[in-house]
């Protein structure tokens, strides 16, 4: 194994008092020793000032350039209180304990918040000249999956499965489908995959709704067991395993004056993905992406809005692998006939720009950056920013791009993470900052002259309370002997490199994640520092098949799940086991959901690499696992048998050693508690014992005060096995 670099991080102090972390202080210790920072920032529209929440949440603040960003209050939650009093005419005392965080500039007079009363939940405007509260629209409690127009005044939402408008005056029923599995308006159609977040959009005239409708009548139903009874019952929900049947989704178009629906022409087949549902800012024209279920294929469409007649397909997208749609189409302010689409077509996700008869105008793509997030437009539309993926997927960057030339520029440069945002006028970026060694760090940058204000510098959270272990960034290269892969080695707090010392491994290894960021405690979480603390080297690597590194670094992974991820994690083993520290009699490993069938896979194909492991919520085998995430990555079980076969544990329970104890949310409606049930009663036939332990109302994280009960098992299960 050839290192290529081991950078020391982070070490501890070990100043009189310092003590570890308690088992409580892995869940919630994030909260209790989170660097200094400005809550909930937000720039002013056209204005050269930001606002902030006080470190009580009580006061609403602002630091503006006039003033060298000093920090003034403008409104205290009482104020607020009593403004929203009056303007809901409301005799009993309105309370706000905090200041509403969900608030919004509207203006740079106005900003919008949410209230909820006992039966109401208020959409509201809060004038800053008049300091007065204006009611804009409402919901009963139950409703779930609000959407406001564009201006406001109306409000669509979800009363169980059907869709709900309120304009202020009158409620008026979209959707009156009472059939069990017809599903109006929801978020969490194809399972919230290809950027899905929302259900129903309304037209920019706020007068038209385009919504889905989802059909999974013909999905099996799936028991959840419900233990709280005295008797238990059953909660079915639908769940579509890889090659099964599954849902069949449509878009429709009500229009709120005529009181008419009328139904986008998808098309066949019925089995296809619908997304990145975008109006044009005319409201004449509804975009479509059409993915077919086999996700190699996508189609940008472009639908007539009042007759749902297909206008014409703009593009289309192909690949060998599969074609992952997850933004949404970003109009030009002044240019109505042009759009930015994100693909990774070429390597990276980037930035295109179209117009509306689908030619493409100019890729906007910088050298190997991948585009996480879009920011604002500037203020006269001609450029955007954009947080981007540098440094083999360590940092985050911000950049800003000239839309007619494609010329880009970065606007943050010390390398870490960086969560930044341009003001309205682009003279100032305000810039949150954290790396291996930074806390946290804010500040401002002018634009024009270089000249930054520091405005909060965090110190170390742990100094003089916490034995902080001792970290290290570690780079090596993955099983094809080309590609960097980044990691970490978290050592104990009084590390003697003439010992040994048990090891436990932490991976993820799937996809849309990433463990190892350049950041404070570069990523690593509080689990992994108490095992630390406890006597452990800890070690955690991103292999390839894992976030933040292009299309080629994922696509490795195709019909294979689990091949290409154990042989770099292997890699990783091979550098552990190059340290004399290392005591190689003595390794575990431990991880989640995918990282759960990662460490399952690791006790059956390299029985011989792990003493122990702890495996929770472990896909066992894909077939089990739902259509839209399972068949991107395997194809379809009929398609793909023989890498469904090769990737199952279920055969090969046999080969089991050491030590494995399995942990499953007993109401998990992601990885189904079969998968587990299933190897566990393999492990019987094969004569194989194995730990299994059951969270009876957990789905599929254990959370609360429950997950320190997980932790806890974990760290008694790597002691009971690992020291000696």
């Amino acid at each position: 194994m050839k290192k290529l670099l081991i950078l020391f991080l982070l070490g501890s102090s070990l100043s009189y008092g310092q003590r570890n972390f308690t088992i409580q202080e892995t869940v919630f210790g994030a909260r209790q020793f989170a660097p200094q920072n400005l809550t909930l920032t937000q720039w002013i529209p056209k204005e050269r000032a930001f606002t902030q929440l006080d470190a009580s949440y009580q006061k609403l603040q602002i630091r503006d350039a006039a003033s060298n960003w000093e920090a003034k209050d403008i409104l205290t939650s009482k104020e607020l209180a009593e403004a929203l009093r009056t303007s809901l005419n409301d005799t009993s005392e309105v309370k706000l304990s905090y200041f509403p965080t969900d608030y919004q500039w509207a203006d740079k007079n106005s900003f919008y918040f949410t209230y909820n009363s006992a039966t109401q939940h208020y959409f509201l405007r809060y004038d800053v000249s008049n300091r007065s509260v204006k009611i804009q629209a409402k919901t009963p409690l139950s409703a779930t999956n609000a959407e406001l127009s564009a201006d406001r005044r109306k409000v669509t939402y979800l009363v169980g499965n059907n869709i709900m408008i309120n304009d202020g005056s009158s409620t008026i029923a979209v959707t009156q489908d009472s059939v069990d599995g017809i599903v109006n308006g929801s978020d969490y159609t194809h399972r919230q995959e290809f950027g899905i977040n929302k259900g129903m959009w309304w037209s920019p005239d706020n007068e038209k709704l385009l919504y889905y409708r989802k059909d999974e009548t013909m999905v099996s139903k799936y028991p959840l067991i419900q233990w709280a009874d005295r008797v238990a019952s059953v909660k079915d929900i639908r769940y579509p395993m890889a090659g099964m049947k599954s849902e069949e989704v449509t878009l429709l178009v009500y229009d709120s004056k005529t009181k008419n629906h009328i139904t986008l022409q998808t098309g066949e087949p019925k089995e296809q993905y619908l997304t990145l549902c975008t109006w044009d800012p005319s409201g004449k024209y509804i975009y479509v992406a059409l993915l077919n279920r086999e996700q190699n294929h996508l189609k940008l469409n472009k639908y007539q809005a009042s007759n749902g007649e297909l206008v014409k397909t703009l593009f289309e997208e192909q690949s060998n692998s599969w074609v992952e749609p997850l933004h949404a189409l970003q109009f030009l302010p002044n240019k109505n006939d042009q759009f930015l689409y994100q693909t990774d077509k070429d390597g990276f996700n980037q930035l295109y720009l179209y117009d509306t008869e689908g030619k493409l105008i100019r890729s906007l793509g910088h050298a190997d950056v991948i585009v996480e997030s879009l920011g604002d437009f500037s203020a006269d539309g001609k450029k955007i920013s954009y947080t981007g993926i540098t440094n083999s997927g360590l940092d985050r960057q911000l950049f800003q791009v000239e839309l007619n030339s494609g010329k880009t520029v970065q606007l943050t440069h010390e390398s870490g993470m960086h969560q930044a945002s341009t003001s309205a006028d682009g003279n100032y970026v305000l810039d949150q900052y954290s790396s291996q060694t930074v806390p946290n760090r804010i500040n401002v940058s002018n634009t024009k002259n270089n000249q930054t204000t520091v405005i909060l510098e965090a110190s170390n959270p742990f100094d003089g309370k916490i034995k902080l272990p001792k970290i290290e960034a570690v780079s090596l290269i993955s099983a094809d002997g080309q590609t960097p892969l980044n990691g970490r080695i978290i050592y104990p707090p009084d590390f003697d490199a003439t010992k040994k010392y048990p090891v436990m491994v932490y991976l993820y290894g799937g996809s849309h994640a990433q463990l190892v960021q350049n950041k404070w405690l570069y990523g690593a979480g509080y689990f992994d520092l108490y095992m630390a603390q406890q006597g452990y080297i800890v070690f955690t690597m991103d292999n390839r098949g894992s976030d933040a590194r292009g299309r080629d670094f994922t696509r490795v992974t195709h019909r294979q799940l689990g091949k290409a991820e154990m042989a770099d994690q292997l890699k990783g083993i091979d550098f552990l086991k190059t340290k004399s520290f290392v005591d190689q009699t003595r390794l575990g490993i431990f991880g989640w959901s995918f990282g759960g069938f990662m460490t399952t896979s690791f006790m059956v194909h390299h029985p011989e690499v792990f003493r122990t492991a702890v495996a929770g919520g472990p896909v066992i085998d894909w077939k089990f696992y739902e259509v839209m995430y399972g068949e991107r990555y395997m194809d379809m079980p009929q398609e793909n048998p023989e890498g469904y076969k090769s990737t199952s544990l279920l055969d090969k329970a046999s080969q089991l050693k050491g030590n494995l104890l399995i942990i499953h949310g007993a109401q998990d409606p992601v990885v189904v508690q079969q998968h587990s049930m299933e190897f566990i009663e393999a492990c019987i036939k094969a004569g194989k014992q194995v730990d299994y332990f059951l969270y009876p109302t957990h789905e599929h994280n254990v959370m609360g005060k429950d997950r320190v009960h997980m932790y806890e098992k974990i760290a008694q299960y790597f002691d009971l096995h690992l020291k000696r």
